[in-house]
């Protein structure tokens, strides 16, 4: 059943975009961000991270709109500070296997911000942490996806190395409530949108084997 609030219109995000009506808040979204696309999209990943936020932003400043780009704490690269605060630079390889989306995003942020200071849109953005939720991809690439999988088909578990490293998990309505209170709320800076607690990977493990009643 639609909603006579909703309307969907299906653009291309690096082309000029048309939006009838009144905007009150741009939300760029777009951009793969599973693993596995990395290599598979690697030039769509990074006009969609230049091309395609200015074409939002050029849509925000035409209707007077707020603009809010989902940027991701893949922009921290391999960090050595743990957790990353917002002011953290990051530690990146410009070049390596996942760069085209780290990178994409670096310019879109690099990009967002050049529009607040030069041409006066009111822009935000949200360094998005590790979210899950309904309809992931089973090939996704992402540790949940993956964890899930393994658990469900009665397999190991793919941990890699010690299992010791961590990440924050925040489900899709979490982050979702999170991405609006900093299009609404924030004051332009970079915010990082994730769970407050980190689990290890290996204490990640235990638990999807042991709500999937697999063995270990």
């Amino acid at each position: 059943a639609g909603n006579e609030r909703f309307a969907f219109i299906e653009q291309d995000v690096c082309t000029p975009l048309t939006v009838p009506g009144p905007v009150a808040c741009v939300l760029h979204l777009a951009s793969p961000a599973s693993p596995v696309d990395f290599a598979r999209m690697p030039l769509e990943i990074l006009r969609t991270g230049s091309q395609g936020t200015e074409r939002a932003l050029e849509l925000a400043e035409e209707k007077g709109a707020r603009f809010l780009l989902a940027s991701t704490s893949e922009v921290y690269g391999d960090p050595e500070v743990f957790p990353q605060p917002e002011s953290y630079w990051g530690r990146v390889n410009p070049i390596g296997p996942r760069s085209v989306y780290d990178e994409a995003k670096r310019y879109a942020e690099a990009l967002t911000m050049a529009w607040r200071r030069h041409r006066g849109v009111s822009t935000q953005i949200a360094r998005i942490f590790n979210t899950y939720g309904p309809r992931m991809r089973p090939d996704d690439g992402r540790v949940l996806p993956a964890f899930v999988g393994a658990a469900l088909a009665g397999q190991p578990l793919p941990v890699h190395g010690d299992g010791t490293q961590t990440r924050s998990f925040s489900y899709v309505d979490d982050t979702v409530e999170g991405l609006l209170a900093v299009a609404q709320h924030g004051d332009g800076e970079p915010v990082n949108v994730g769970a407050p607690g980190e689990l290890s990977i290996l204490q990640f493990a235990h638990l999807i084997a042991e709500l999937a009643g697999h063995p270990g």
